[in-house]
């Protein structure tokens, strides 16, 4: 009895966490790209400091803050699709 219990727990938590991706996830990359260049434009003002690049492995757009000295750049936001 314990055992299904902890199966339905399991399938549970495993559908909640597929809908949050679902629902948080941009449907193309022409969305994330719109996405992450908007947010580049409101927040940090065409600032060549940001940027937005598109990771295809991972299949998302990135907005990141350049490193300073040779450091390594910072991620701001991801948006996946």
């Amino acid at each position: 009895m314990k055992s299904k219990i902890a199966i339905g727990v399991i399938a549970l938590l495993f559908a909640i966490m597929a809908l949050i991706l679902f629902l948080t996830s941009y449907r193309s990359a022409f969305e994330a790209d719109q996405a992450c260049h908007y947010e580049k434009w409101v927040r940090y003002a065409e600032s060549p400091e940001y940027g937005c690049d598109h990771d295809l492995e991972t299949k998302q757009w990135i907005l990141f803050e350049n490193g300073i000295s040779n450091n390594p750049a910072k991620v701001i936001k991801r948006f996946r699709y």
